[in-house]
């Protein structure tokens, strides 16, 4: 489930309804490092994995999600197989990347987990995902899919659709054509297939090599019941 909004007691609602695992946005969403860090332990009380989509930036913006115990990072806009490799040496320890380690936070416990447990796990059960969400990034997503110490590609049909002039049009043929081709070609290097939303029946999307779905998000979801609930009081 996306989350665009920053209070951690919706994490907490995410977890009750049984939600395995929340989105939480950096790259759109004014949110602070504090702020996260209390999301993803909200999360955790429930037994939620968390995926955080990054900022744009530098590679403190990629690796204090991983230190306060989040599951995994989302990097929008990767468009070729050298970005993808330095996002991989930044956010990977060795002899994957070469990713400075402290230990001192959350997913190190506090010092208490050691060193080599700490890499290990690190390298091993922390999710890398790549979004793909343009033409450029779809001609190289063969060589991007190919690159080793990533896990994941997401599609992202929105700003697809809006680079090539079409806005919105998710089931423009030329969109469901970049869709389908990034499953393919994420099956194919041993990579999940992850869906930003449920564009098309779940069977459709999963014939298509999708495995990971984003099913809906928190301002939709309030949206939709105030909306409802003023139709509700407006009836005669």
């Amino acid at each position: 489930m996306k989350m665009n909004l920053g209070d951690p007691r919706i994490v907490e609602l995410a977890g009750l309804a049984g939600v395995d695992a929340v989105w939480l946005c950096n790259e759109h969403v004014p949110n602070d490092w504090l702020n996260l860090e209390n999301q993803i332990r909200a999360a955790r009380l429930y037994d939620m994995d968390t995926i955080v989509r990054v900022a744009k930036g530098s590679y403190s913006d990629y690796v204090k999600p991983l230190e306060a115990d989040a599951t995994g990072l989302m990097v929008p806009h990767v468009t070729t197989a050298d970005e993808a490799r330095h996002i991989v040496q930044m956010t990977r320890f060795q002899p994957l990347g070469r990713r400075a380690w402290d230990g001192g936070n959350i997913d190190g416990r506090f010092c208490q987990v050691p060193v080599a447990e700490y890499l290990h796990h690190s390298n091993t059960e922390r999710v890398l995902i790549f979004q793909i969400e343009s033409r450029e990034a779809l001609a190289n997503v063969e060589e991007i899919a190919a690159v080793p110490g990533f896990d994941g590609l997401l599609f992202g049909p929105g700003d697809f659709s809006h680079l090539i002039g079409c806005a919105g049009q998710i089931r423009e043929p030329e969109v469901v054509a970049a869709r389908q081709r990034v499953a393919a070609v994420a099956r194919k290097h041993g990579k999940f297939a992850m869906s930003a939303g449920l564009f098309e029946p779940r069977s459709v999307l999963e014939a298509e090599g999708y495995g990971v779905f984003n099913v809906g998000a928190d301002v939709i979801g309030l949206g939709d019941y105030f909306r409802a609930k003023l139709a509700d009081f407006e009836k005669p």
